[in-house]
């Protein structure tokens, strides 16, 4: 019987190399987005061509409601959940003093308290299953004035994972901590500030969306310590 893999975030970058991977490797992939509908129905072909079902929903993470909506359907429907994937995550970078309540806490709400709630409501079909939170190392050691909101949030996924380790007997949970992602969102960036920043922080070369999807499945497969924090830096 194939597994089954949720994937927040699935329809581009990080989310969308794990989805292929993972179905590359034989389990069925439930995929959420937010307005990439036409890139999430590209994706859906490519990997029901691989041999297994790909299953997408529109989820808007920073409404509470459609969370639990959600999570109602995918207990419904699939019963077991094997790999939990909370990749999906928003960042709204501006100078300190033009940074508002609203855009904070939005930013926190899908990047932090998002994987919060659907860890709460869908660990019970989770049973021996494996939760990876994409975080970042900015929420270690490389965050920086513009994004202070999007670090905290980062920092706070960090120690949600370890604080979830202790909870979750049964699950094993980790975070993946990557420097800067060779991702569409970072294609789109002046090339002097990435390059800046990249300088800033010792990175010689952008991480290919690849390299971390592998390291996913790396860690499904593996018996390392629940709670463990995996930096990867270039």
């Amino acid at each position: 019987m194939k597994k089954t893999a949720l994937i927040t975030g699935s329809a581009i970058g990080i989310g969308k190399e794990i989805a292929l991977e993972l179905a590359r490797d034989g389990y069925n992939i439930i995929g959420t987005y937010n307005t990439s509908l036409d890139k999430i129905e590209s994706l859906k072909k490519r990997i029901e061509s691989i041999g297994v079902s790909f299953d997408y929903y529109k989820l808007d993470l920073s409404h509470e409601k459609e969370i639990n909506d959600f999570c109602s359907v995918i207990k419904s429907k699939y019963k077991k959940i094997d790999v939990l994937i909370n990749n999906a995550a928003k960042a709204m970078d501006c100078e300190f003093l033009l940074k508002t309540k609203k855009e904070f806490m939005e930013v926190l709400e899908v990047n932090l308290v998002a994987p919060f709630l659907v860890i709460q409501r869908l660990f019970e079909v989770m049973d021996n299953g494996v939760i990876i939170n994409i975080s970042s190392t900015d929420g270690i050691n490389t965050y920086s004035k513009m994004n202070m909101d999007y670090s905290a949030s980062k920092a706070g996924l960090i120690n949600l994972t370890k604080s979830l380790a202790l909870e979750l007997k049964n699950t094993r949970i980790y975070a993946v901590c990557p420097n800067w992602v060779n991702t569409e969102s970072i294609r789109e960036m002046n090339p002097d500030y990435l390059k800046e920043e990249m300088k800033r922080i010792g990175q010689s070369k952008l991480i290919e969306p690849k390299c971390i999807a592998n390291k996913v499945l790396d860690l499904i497969e593996s018996n390392k310590t629940s709670g463990s924090i995996i930096v990867m830096e270039d």
